[in-house]
This record gives structure tokens, sequence and C-alpha cells, in this order.
């Protein structure tokens, strides 16, 4: 597969009266054409900052990209100006957010809103943009679709709303879809139905996509590589086979034994991360992790560790930054 997407050193911090929060601090990834790539972390971590970087979506002031290449397609995304941006946002880039009613305008109707990037992009007419605007709504599974083009975001249902975003984003067939937490809002059932709908949506368009969540049952099951942050930085890289099987950072170790288990009795407690995440503004010296990693080493207060290839994966491209995961991988 050919790579379609390489960020290379990406780091964006917000300038603020209590200092400089290093929201992503030095982020590196690729991902394939075809791929669906999980991006995971708890709150805070920078998942969906690095997806705003990429989209070159951060409000300024405060945020700044102060670093960094976003390579798509060949081409590098920060030597690109504002218009030439817009050309690539929502066409070739699309992406989903967590909370569609804030997303969607309400006083423009659907119809309006989906009819909009399809005049802009694709340089259709109304009449045409109209026709595969109901097509849009179609594919995504919502009924009377002709007719709810005439609606407003209010009278559709979260889950529908959902679906409405889904139609929008692939509006224009784009190469790369990225999802920020986009069945957050939604009861269990309807997120499964979302998140197969994006999946078959994605796979008929060959689109790549980049799932942000913190739901880790989803990543299992939607993502080949999953991408673990902590503190704005990668510490953990691999597929979702490796990663959820063999785990060689404390903290991927950590995410995985918090969650419940069926093949555990159901009384037994979980286990929490203690602590804390770190301030942003302040980061410790050494591992950002070490405070809350029961693995430690006087090394970790001392030196930030590399993400670097683990000894004796059996998978390809499996990083960790840790100064213990051999040992890890051994227990």
């Amino acid at each position: 597969m050919a790579t379609l997407l390489q960020v290379k050193n990406l780091a964006t911090y917000f300038y603020t009266e209590d200092g400089v929060v290093k929201a992503v601090d030095g982020v590196s990834f690729d991902l394939q054409e075809g791929e669906t790539l999980g991006l995971v972390g708890e709150s805070g971590c920078g998942k969906s900052v690095s997806a705003l970087t990429v989209m070159r979506l951060i409000p300024n002031p405060p945020g700044r990209i102060v670093s960094g290449e976003i390579i798509f397609q060949g081409e590098d995304l920060m030597k690109l100006d504002d218009d030439e941006m817009r050309h690539i946002r929502g066409n070739r880039i699309a992406m989903v957010f967590q909370e569609p009613m804030t997303s969607l305008n309400p006083v423009l109707t659907v119809g309006k809103q989906l009819t909009e990037s399809l005049e802009l992009h694709m340089k259709m007419d109304h009449k045409a943009a109209w026709k595969r605007a109901q097509e849009l709504l179609e594919m995504v599974g919502i009924p009377d679709a002709g007719e709810r083009l005439q609606h407003y975001p209010h009278q559709f249902s979260g889950g529908m709303r959902q679906r409405v975003m889904i139609a929008m984003a692939m509006s224009c067939n784009p190469k790369l879809l990225i999802a920020d937490e986009p069945t957050t809002a939604l009861d269990v059932t309807i997120q499964a139905q979302i998140l197969e709908l994006m999946q078959n949506v994605a796979k008929d368009l060959g689109t790549s996509v980049i799932i942000i969540t913190h739901n880790l049952g989803v990543v299992a099951r939607y993502a080949q590589r999953v991408n673990v942050m902590y503190a704005g930085r990668i510490i953990e890289t691999g597929t979702a086979r490796e990663i959820y099987g063999n785990p060689r950072h404390p903290y991927t170790l950590g995410l995985l034994k918090s969650v419940p288990r069926l093949d555990e009795p159901r009384k037994e407690r979980l286990a929490p991360i203690e602590g804390m995440p770190p301030d942003l503004v302040n980061l410790p010296p050494g591992c950002s992790f070490r405070p809350r990693c029961p693995y430690a080493i006087k090394r970790c207060e001392e030196e930030y560790p590399p993400l670097v290839s683990v000894k004796d994966s059996s998978a390809d491209r499996h990083l960790a930054a840790c100064w213990v995961a051999d040992q890890l991988g051994r227990k």
C-alpha cells in the first residue's frame, strides 16, 4: 500500500497566561491508503489537537503550530496558504467532529449544508448537488431523504445528526476521513450502527480513516493500527493485534487493565491508573508518565525515552517510548 499521510515531528503549543501548553509535542506517524488508524489516550493527551493540526484548524491565538511537516499525497500542507488549504478541507480531507449539534449550523437546512461543499468543491450546479445530497442521506440510512433535506438540525435525533455529519464528510469522496470521538454522545446500539456505517462507507470509497477515541473496544474492532498518546506524545504504536496482545508501555498496559473483561469474574476489581495526568505547562523531567508508573527506574527521572522498535516483537513497526519496554514484554 502507498503512504497517504506522513506526519513528522509535529508540535502545537497554546500560549496562555499560565504558560505554554505543549498540547502536541513532537508527534510523528504515517497512514497507508485504505488503512484505519486508531488514536487513543485519556482526555487532554493531545488526540483532538493532533487532528485539528492536520486539518490546520488550530485557533490562533492562542494556538500555534510551531514545527513539523504534514505530507499528504506527497504535498506538505504546512506550506500551503489559507486558500489552498480550504480547497483540501472538506474535499480531500474531511472530519467528523465530536458533537454534531455544535458542528451543524442550526439556522440552515441540512440540504443547504450538504450542497454547499458539493457546489464549492465538485463544481455542481444546484440541481445536481441537491440530487447528490439526497443520495448521500440515503447512503447513511436516513429514511425519506428528499423530505429530510428540508429539515433543520434540531429536527434530527443525535444518531441521525451524526449520520448527516458522515454524509457531509463523505460528500466529496475524500481520501482521508478523521473521526474525532464520533459516537461520544450516543447510546451503545447507535454507536455500533454509526461505526459500522462509517467503516462500510469508507471501504466502498477507498477512504483512509483516523478514529480518535478513548474507547479501546472501538479501536480493537475497527482499527488495523493504533497510536497510544500521553501528554502530547505518541508513547506506543503498532498493529491493533500487537498492542492488545503484547503491550510494551506501562501506560498502554494500564489502559487495558482498566477495561472490564468478559473472561474474568464479574466481581474482579478493575486496576485503575493511579494519579493524575501531568500539567502540560509544567511537565516533569524525564518520562512524563514516571510519577504514575509502577515500573519506573532511576533513568526515567532523567531522560525522556525515544520511540524505538520493540525487541522480540512479532509485528512490524511496533514502537514504544519506555526504558523498560523489553522487561514488560517478558512478563
